[in-house]
């Protein structure tokens, strides 16, 4: 009989899909399927969807499977977050945690996309992947901090792999693509003056509306030293981020989505 090895043992897999309509007046939701270590809450909103994602599993790590897909239909507005701030633990070598995120925004539509920090731990090895379809009437808000260990408790990531790539789409026409590769050393990479600066905390923003250009300004006010935002292009304003650790990146981040949210970021964001 053959012994059991760490690598045959059950890996994590959850899948969630999300969708909101509008009706009588508001926006109520659609389609709703969840399945394995992946659930998603939602609170009780007047004026739009706010779809809450849990992962039971408590985390990720190598071998597991999680995909979110999510709609916002015509005229709707719905909004994702996170309960909690997600991590990648510790993986088998050989194997990779993978999430996958598939986002659509129908015409005259909001969607938000507000997950909470991904903290990666020594050891982690995570693929992630996001794309999102947006129509041209269509308003759009992401953003994905990232905390490479956590510096109040001393980690650092000396041995861990993160693979991260967006890709937007408006109409089918691609809009923004952006990439991120880290392997080994995350550490002393994240040290070099052209990559971080020292910096243990980052984010990416990105704002698709017809209004992004006249919050160009006051955003890159209030972001101040930790990073800088771009109008890539009319309509397109993307931001990033970077702090010494998750304390001083929220400090910074918390006040541009409330700007680009009109006051209605979640409040799992404030617990």
């Amino acid at each position: 009989m053959r012994i059991a090895t760490p690598l045959d043992q059950p890996r994590a897999i959850g899948a969630a899909k999300v969708s909101a309509k509008y009706r009588d007046g508001g926006s109520h939701i659609g389609d709703l399927r969840q399945s394995g270590a992946l659930r998603v809450l939602f609170p009780r909103l007047k004026n739009h969807v706010e779809a809450v994602l849990i992962n039971t599993a408590g985390g990720i790590t190598g071998g597991d499977q999680f995909r979110v897909d999510a709609c916002a239909g015509e005229d709707a507005r719905l909004t994702l977050t996170t309960q909690a701030a997600e991590r990648a633990y510790r993986a088998q070598a050989g194997q990779t945690g993978a999430l996958v995120t598939h986002l659509k925004a129908a015409e005259r539509s909001v969607l938000h996309w507000l997950p909470q920090e991904t903290i990666l731990y020594e050891g982690a090895a995570l693929q992630r992947s996001l794309r999102a379809d947006i129509a041209p009437g269509a308003r759009f808000l992401m953003v994905e901090p990232v905390l490479f260990g956590r510096r109040a408790m001393g980690e650092e990531l000396h041995d861990a792999s993160f693979t991260d790539r967006v890709d937007i789409r408006r109409a089918g026409t691609p809009l923004y693509r952006d990439g991120l590769s880290l392997s080994g050393d995350i550490a002393a990479q994240l040290d070099r003056p052209a990559i971080a600066g020292g910096a243990r905390a980052m984010a990416n923003l990105v704002w698709v509306a017809p209004e992004a250009e006249g919050a160009l300004d006051g955003l890159r006010d209030l972001i101040g030293a930790c990073g800088g935002a771009s109008l890539l292009r009319p309509g397109l304003l993307v931001a990033r981020l970077l702090a010494e650790d998750g304390y001083a990146l929220r400090r910074a981040l918390l006040p541009c989505l409330d700007r680009l949210t009109g006051n209605t970021l979640p409040q799992s964001w404030r617990l």
